[in-house]
C-alpha cells in the first residue's frame, strides 16, 4: 500500500454536499462466537448460575467457573494472585480499600480518563488530586506526579489509556521514594506489553475491564490482578461481605473491611475463559489493523498520530490523534464534522474529569460539600482549570480519536477509513471559512 496526496477523492467534500467516502455502516466489534455459547450451556446445565457464600466457608471465594477463570488469568498475566469482580469499578473500589486509605488521605489521578478513576477514591472518603499528563501517550505524567505530592498522599492511580501503558518505571520509582502504592487501571488496555511484563502487573495492584465494549468482555465485569499476598486477600474480603466474614476467618486488621456484592457470576466466567483465549489474537489482528492505518495516514502534515514509547506495545482501544490546528488553519471542530461526514466516526473530545461539576462544586456526598468541607480534608485542594495544562489543551483544541473497539474492522474498512482523511486533508483549504 502506497499513499499520497494524489491518491485521496478530490471531490467536493461531504460535509460540502459532495459524496460520503465511506458509503456503509462499519460492523460492530464481536468478540462472541460459538465457543462461549457452548460455555454458557454447560453452566445452564449445573443448574449453578452463583456459587458464593457471604460468609466464611469453601465457596466464600465461588463456584466452579470463578475459580477456574481465575486461575486462567494468573497463569496468562504471570500473576499470584487474580480476582474476579462484577466491575472494574468495583475492582478499583476494592483495590483501593485495600490499601488502608484513611478518610482526607489523597490520592494522585490522571484527569484523562473515565469519572470512575477518581470516585472510586472519593468511595472511601479520600480525596482525587488530579496531575497532569504526557502529551504524547495521554498518561499520567511522573513529573506532574511528584509536584502534587503531599504529606497526605497515600497512593498513585495510573491509568493504562487507549492501550499503552503508563511509564510505571518512573512512577513505581516516586512510589518507592514517597512510601506510596501504585495502582494500574488497565481496564483499556489488556494484552499490552510495558517492557517485559503486561501492562498492569507491574503496579502493586492492577486490572483490566470486562465491559462489553472492551478487548474482551462478559458483558461486565472485571480482574483484578496483584502479586501481594495481603493485598489480595483484602480485595477478597471486601468484594464479598467482609465485615461478617473477618471474626470467623480470624483477620484482626479491620480498617475497610466493609465488604459488598462485588461477585462475578459462573456464566460471565465461563465466558471469560473462552475471552481469555482469544485475547492474544484479538490485540494481534487490531494491532495490524492501526499498522496499516498509520501507514497510511503517514505524511499528513498537522497530524501526529499513535506514540508508542520503547519497550511497550499499544492495544488500540482508541486510535488517538493530535491536530495542529494553527499549521492546518482550521479548527479541530470543523475537521472533526468533516470527517464524520465522510462516514468516519471521529470524536474531537475525551474527558477532563476534574472539571466536571462534582469537582467544580465539590460536592459529593450530602449537599454539604463531604469530604472536602469536613474536617478530614486537611488541605483546600484546587480543582479550578489551569491545574492540568497538557490534558484541557487537547481536550479543548487538539485531541482527535478513532474508536477501535467499537468496530469489527478488515483491510478494506482501514482503506476507506485512510481515503476519507485524505480528502479532508486534500480539501483543507475549503474548510477554513466553514461556519
Amino acid at each position: 500500500m502506497g499513499w499520497n496526496m494524489s491518491d485521496s477523492n478530490t471531490e467536493q467534500l461531504a460535509l460540502l454536499g459532495g459524496c460520503k467516502t465511506v458509503e456503509k455502516d462499519f460492523p460492530a466489534y464481536r468478540s462472541l462466537g460459538e465457543e462461549e455459547r457452548l460455555a454458557v450451556d454447560e453452566v445452564m446445565k449445573t443448574g449453578i448460575l452463583s456459587q458464593f457464600l457471604g460468609c466464611w466457608h469453601e465457596d466464600f471465594f465461588g463456584g466452579p467457573k470463578v475459580q477456574e477463570f481465575e486461575r486462567q488469568c494468573e497463569k496468562y498475566f504471570k500473576v499470584k494472585h487474580a480476582i474476579t469482580v462484577n466491575s472494574w469499578t468495583s475492582g478499583l473500589i476494592a483495590a483501593l480499600g485495600a490499601l488502608d486509605l484513611e478518610p482526607g488521605d489523597e490520592v494522585i489521578v490522571s484527569p484523562w480518563t473515565m469519572s470512575a478513576s477518581a470516585t472510586a477514591i472519593l468511595h472511601w472518603n479520600a480525596i482525587p488530586v488530579f496531575a497532569d499528563i504526557e502529551s504524547d501517550t495521554f498518561n499520567i505524567d511522573p513529573i506532574s506526579v511528584e509536584k502534587n505530592i503531599t504529606p497526605n498522599t497515600k497512593a498513585i492511580l495510573a491509568i493504562d489509556i487507549f492501550g499503552h501503558s503508563a511509564d510505571m518505571e518512573a512512577l513505581m520509582a516516586i512510589a518507592e521514594k514517597h512510601n506510596l502504592k501504585v495502582i494500574s487501571d488497565t481496564a483499556q488496555a489488556p494484552g499490552a506489553f510495558y517492557k517485559e511484563d503486561y501492562a498492569g502487573t507491574v503496579a502493586h495492584i492492577g486490572g483490566y475491564s470486562l465491559n462489553y465494549h472492551k478487548h474482551i468482555h462478559t458483558g461486565e465485569g472485571g480482574i483484578i490482578v496483584t502479586n501481594d499476598d495481603e493485598l489480595a486477600d483484602r480485595m477478597r474480603l471486601i468484594r464479598n461481605h467482609a465485615e461478617v466474614v473477618v471474626e470467623d476467618k480470624g483477620v484482626t486488621k479491620l480498617n475497610n473491611m466493609i465488604g459488598y456484592n462485588f461477585r462475578l457470576g459462573e456464566l460471565e466466567c465461563a465466558i471469560g475463559i473462552e475471552q481469555l483465549k482469544k485475547l492474544k489474537g484479538l490485540v494481534s489482528s487490531r494491532q495490524k489493523l492501526a499498522e496499516r492505518l498509520t501507514k497510511g495516514l503517514t505524511g499528513l502534515p498537522g497530524l501526529r498520530l499513535p506514540v508508542i514509547k520503547d519497550n511497550c506495545t499499544h492495544v488500540y482501544y482508541v486510535y488517538p490523534l493530535v491536530l495542529d490546528t494553527q499549521l492546518l488553519g482550521c479548527d479541530r471542530l470543523v475537521i472533526a464534522k468533516a470527517l464524520q461526514a465522510e462516514g468516519v466516526a471521529v470524536s474531537p473530545k475525551y474527558q477532563n474529569i476534574h472539571l466536571l461539576p462534582m469537582y467544580q462544586k465539590k460536592m459529593a456526598y450530602g449537599s454539604k460539600g463531604f469530604p472536602w468541607t469536613s474536617e478530614i480534608c486537611r488541605r483546600d485542594v484546587n480543582y479550578d482549570k489551569g491545574i492540568c495544562p497538557v490534558a484541557e489543551e487537547l481536550n479543548d483544541v487538539s485531541y482527535l480519536g478513532f474508536g477501535m473497539c467499537v468496530y469489527d474492522l478488515n483491510d478494506a474498512d482501514i482503506d476507506l477509513i485512510i481515503q476519507a482523511f485524505r480528502k479532508v486533508w486534500k480539501n483543507i483549504e475549503s474548510l477554513k471559512n466553514y461556519a
